[in-house]
């Protein structure tokens, strides 16, 4: 599990009443990169950041690829880094390739980390039970009120009743191993493992010599957790490779809707209405991969960059850039139909192993979201994964409250 927070800045309870500029709820990836980028570019402010846990960022483990973030965003991102690759390999059936994308973690200890080192010790409130949300006004349990002229929920998903969608699901364990591990580069998709349940693949992290994040996932149709028999297929796993585990040193599940459409407004207003939200909170995140840290850091710029931070006046922005990042979805919406719908859970595989044929270049762009219509021409054409006649009937389901 996460280690202890650091003991460097002792938080104290707050006051029944506090004022600031800007509260924002959520102390996770979302909320943490909007506080780094309000800190570092409008210092000015008060920003006050409340968690409902005794550390900021949960349990996580964030990765992604060089092309995932804007050249002019990598300030806010690159003190998270802890650990970075010069590419990454995928296995398949058919084929093994590795790719030269450089691909970067971020724990969620250094993201507490961080935290505390660059906001004052006033400005961060944890253990924390909101009651309540307004525009402007956070009232916690036990009365204390948090005025702020603007207010950013950031946390976590809000009702996925409003979307159709399958679910991605997984645990991933750190691994102490007895003996080097010998991989020089990640595993990001391991998909010769047995696909009886949906795609499923492993993905493997080397850190250091001798120490392995190992991650069983799923492309389900459920999102009921098994976590034991994935605990049991990390071992198996880590066996016929001929890893020797010495210990767990941490592990986390969970599980992510993959979209295939939706009531955007209802999921929405669902968290709240009348409220700003970010991360998942927003729906801001990839329809097939689930991952949120790309939006994460364009938002947190983005909010940044306002001029006038007033509660009703960011809704409104944050609302108008999730319903333009939902369109811009709709095309990964329909791969999602397609993987899930159109083709036979033992060979969704199909569909990744032929997306990894194709050039880094247009690779990368999907995984930023930026596909090019080129792009998207190329991932539809040649012969198809799935049987065409099901791609057809899958394009037209719909399934959602």
């Amino acid at each position: 599990m996460s280690q202890a927070p650091s003991p460097e800045k002792n938080i104290s309870t707050p006051p029944a009443n506090l004022k600031c500029d800007v509260a924002i709820v959520g102390g996770g990836l979302a909320g943490g990169l909007a506080a780094i980028a309000l800190a570092k570019m409008r210092p000015e402010l008060k920003v006050m950041l409340i968690e409902q846990n005794d550390h900021f960022g949960g349990n996580h483990l964030w990765s992604f690829f060089s092309s995932d973030i804007d050249p002019q965003h990598s300030w806010l991102i690159a003190p998270l880094i802890t650990y970075g690759w010069a590419g990454y390999n995928v296995d398949f059936p058919k084929f093994n390739r590795h790719l030269d994308n450089k691909y970067y973690s971020i724990t969620s200890d250094r993201l507490d980390e961080y935290l505390r080192e660059i906001l004052p010790a006033d400005n961060m409130i944890l253990s924390a039970n909101v009651k309540a949300l307004s525009p402007r006004l956070v009232v916690l349990k036990g009365g204390q009120r948090i005025n702020a002229s603007c207010v950013i929920d950031a946390r976590g998903g809000a009702d996925t009743r409003f979307f159709d969608c399958g679910w991605q699901k997984f645990c991933g364990q750190m691994l102490q191993l007895s003996d080097p591990h010998g991989l020089k580069h990640p595993i990001i998709m391991d998909a010769s493992v047995d696909q009886s349940d949906g795609y499923r693949f492993v993905y493997v992290l080397p850190f250091g010599m001798d120490k392995l994040f190992i991650e069983d996932t799923y492309y389900h149709d459920e999102p009921e957790m098994q976590v034991e028999r994935w605990r049991g297929n990390i071992a198996r796993y880590a066996a016929q490779k001929g890893w020797n585990i010495d210990a767990i040193i941490r592990e986390e599940a969970g599980v992510l809707p993959v979209i295939m459409g939706g009531d955007l407004e209802k999921y929405w207003n669902s968290g709240g209405s009348r409220i700003a939200k970010i991360g998942a909170r927003g729906a801001f995140f990839h329809a097939v991969t689930s991952y949120s840290l790309p939006d994460a850091v364009r938002i947190a710029a983005f909010i940044a960059q306002q001029d006038d931070l007033d509660g009703d006046k960011l809704h409104m922005q944050l609302y108008h850039r999730a319903q333009s990042h939902w369109s811009g979805q709709k095309y990964y919406h329909m791969l999602n139909k397609m993987l899930f719908r159109a083709a036979e859970p033992a060979e969704r595989y199909r569909v990744l192993e032929r997306f990894y044929t194709l050039s880094p270049q247009l690779i990368g762009r999907f995984y930023n979201g930026t596909s090019s219509i080129k792009d998207k021409i190329r991932l539809l054409s040649g012969r198809p994964p799935v049987p065409i006649t099901k791609a057809v009937k899958a394009l037209g389901a719909a399934k959602y409250r």
